[in-house]
């Protein structure tokens, strides 16, 4: 069977999905092949979506633990119901996946289930999973849109049980006595800290001397220092050799990064969090010409345009922060191009959010990049024990941070640390698109008593002169 399309998509997550959904708006006949059986890709199914769910059932389990008295709420013993937990989390994702299919008939978007391969340009072959056989599709233009896969560690077999990657991590079926997690990025500390929560011991293990290597280093000691308070024991500069699996747990071996003798850590469950490569598997990508890098990255230009004409990439498979929205971005704008608009993303006003408690969440320059790049800038910060809603909402750790250009100030960069700080961020991500200077965030009137106050008084800072500090 043959079909024409101007767009055929492969991969049905964040980049793919809307890419589609753009697409067709535009008027382009489009089709979207997914081999998971349910849309929405890693991000949604075992990923951002069901990590968040779980995030907010274990902050409200701890509150109710040992928060809510202070305010005066006298909830007796606290009991944990991981199943109902679990159940709860599925059916946000099971929701959200529905969802995205209601907007693909809504759009006309035809959606097949299946692996997608490229046989040749302009021309895509689907795989039914359930051995319904081959279809072709042919097509004006590809887009791949496959996303990545967790990293694997040499001699740390994943099993999905003992050993997990997020997937894993998002569907234990008891909480863990000791729960480790290998690599101190945004994934690991996010179920590391929905674990700690609901009663496991967590031990973070980090190759590096630092957790969050990318974050701002102020930033990131903080973080730290706040999460070890929480109860979060941190192993830094240690590097993981080898996981023995019994019916009693894992067994780690694990050694100094610079060399040293070795040592074990027994556990229950181990998180294999080291970051995420590339997936291309079986995409047909030498076949057709399509050039990767040597991390496995697919090769684009700045219209997203591979090495083969007529095939367009985006997302977590292509150079850039490996991020759901910077995913949907790239989708909407490759869209617009092949439908003859122009489009642009500004990756210096991509933010970054880890969902822990407090947040924290960044976006443009870190005070490292801009010494090293030797541009000269001015740096204004205002704590939250300063803010008045933070104290009424006894939310007072962390700071906000705000790096501006020391001669014209436009803002180069922003770090919060604090509650709310994935929604507080977009106020600046918002000023930096427009170009916009610190002086532009102080002159603007911001409600009180809020959170946001504290992005102002930074912005104040910048110019030496904060009210309440």
């Amino acid at each position: 069977m043959s079909d024409a399309y101007d767009l055929v998509i492969i991969g049905g997550g964040p980049g793919g999905y809307v890419a589609a959904i753009r697409a067709a708006q535009l008027g382009l006949k489009t089709a979207c092949v997914e081999k998971r059986g349910a849309l929405g890709g890693t991000c949604l199914n075992v990923g951002c979506i069901p990590s968040k769910a779980l995030l907010q059932s274990s902050e409200k389990f701890e509150e109710a633990a040992h928060e809510f008295e202070a305010h005066g709420i006298d909830v007796g013993d606290v009991k944990l119901n991981l199943k109902t937990m679990m159940g709860r989390k599925e059916t946000v994702v099971e929701d959200l996946t529905k969802g995205i299919e209601f907007l693909f008939k809504k759009n006309k978007v035809d959606y097949l289930k299946g692996m997608g391969r490229i046989d040749k340009p302009g021309s895509v072959v689907v795989t039914a999973e359930n051995g319904g056989g081959e279809q072709t599709l042919e097509t004006k233009n590809i887009l791949i849109a496959t996303g990545s896969e967790s990293m694997p560690i040499p001699g740390v077999d994943v099993d999905e049980k003992q050993v997990v990657t997020s997937t894993g991590a998002l569907a234990l079926s008891k909480v863990p006595k000791h729960f480790v997690v290998i690599g101190g990025g945004y994934i690991g500390l996010e179920m590391g800290s929905v674990w700690r929560r609901l009663g496991s011991k967590v031990t973070v293990v980090e190759f590096l001397d630092r957790i969050t290597p990318g974050m701002d280093g102020e930033v990131s000691k903080q973080f730290q220092r706040i999460l070890k308070k929480q109860g979060m024991d941190f192993r830094l500069k240690t590097k993981v050799t080898g996981a023995t699996t019994s019916g009693d747990g894992v067994t780690l071996t694990v050694e100094p990064s610079e060399g040293g003798d070795a040592e074990e850590i027994a556990c229950d469950v181990v998180l294999v969090s080291v970051g995420r490569r590339p997936y291309t598997e079986g995409l047909g990508l030498d076949a057709v010409g399509v050039k990767t890098d040597n991390r496995g990255f697919i090769e684009i230009d700045d219209n997203f345009q591979t090495s083969t004409p007529g095939i367009y990439a985006i997302g977590d498979c292509v150079r850039g922060p490996m991020l759901a929205h910077k995913a949907e971005d790239e989708g909407v704008v490759c869209a617009e191009i092949m439908a003859g608009q122009s489009g642009h993303i500004d990756y210096d006003a991509i933010p970054g959010i880890v969902y822990t408690w407090p947040e924290v969440a960044s976006v443009g320059k870190t005070e490292e990049q801009l010494k090293e790049a030797g541009v000269e800038y001015r740096v204004g910060k205002f704590p939250f024990m300063a803010n008045s809603r933070a104290r009424c909402n006894d939310t007072t750790e962390g700071f906000v941070k705000i790096l501006a250009d020391a001669k014209t100030d436009r803002v180069l960069g922003t770090h919060i640390i604090g509650a709310d700080a994935g929604n507080l961020i977009h106020e600046i991500v918002l000023v930096m698109e427009f170009g916009g200077s610190a002086e532009d965030v102080a002159r603007t009137c911001h409600g009180h008593p809020t959170l946001n106050e504290a992005v102002k008084e930074a912005a104040l800072a910048v110019d030496g002169r904060p009210i309440h500090i």
